[in-house]
C-alpha cells in the first residue's frame, strides 16, 4: 500500500482509543465500536446541525470524494460513501431510538449499540 495511508490523521483522540480497548468486549466489538466513534467524529465535522444525516447527504458525499482523491482507485469513492451511509443509518436509527440527536451520541451510547446487536 502506498505511503498516502500512513499519514492519516484519525478523527480520535488518544484517550478515547485507549478507553475503547479497555473495553471488556471481544477484539471484534472493540473494533466495531472503534469504527463507529470514527464515523461518529466525521459526521460530527461534516454534518449539518439541523439535518439528519439521512435527510441531507450531499456533505457526506462530497467528504467522501474529497477523501477519495488521495486513493488512485474510481471505485473506492462509491464503496467508501456506501460504507459511510451504512454507518451514518446506524447511528441515525440509534440515535433516534434513544431519543438523542445523533451529534449528542457518547462512548457510553456506542457501547451499547454494539452490545445489542451482540445479544440479537
Amino acid at each position: 500500500m502506498s505511503n498516502q495511508t500512513n499519514s492519516f490523521q484519525s478523527p480520535l483522540s488518544n484517550e478515547m482509543v485507549k478507553n475503547i480497548d479497555q473495553l471488556n468486549l471481544p477484539i471484534i466489538k472493540k473494533h466495531h465500536v472503534r469504527l463507529l466513534a470514527h464515523c461518529l467524529e466525521i459526521f460530527k465535522e461534516i454534518g449539518n446541525d439541523e439535518k439528519s444525516l439521512l435527510e441531507e447527504d450531499e456533505p457526506l458525499k462530497k467528504w467522501c470524494e474529497k477523501q477519495s482523491q488521495k486513493f488512485n482507485d474510481k471505485k473506492f469513492n462509491q464503496l467508501f460513501y456506501e460504507q459511510m451511509s451504512a454507518a451514518a443509518q446506524t447511528l441515525d436509527f440509534f440515535s433516534k431510538s434513544i431519543e438523542k440527536n445523533i451529534k449528542e451520541l457518547d462512548l457510553d451510547d456506542l457501547i451499547t449499540l454494539v452490545e445489542q446487536k451482540r445479544e440479537n
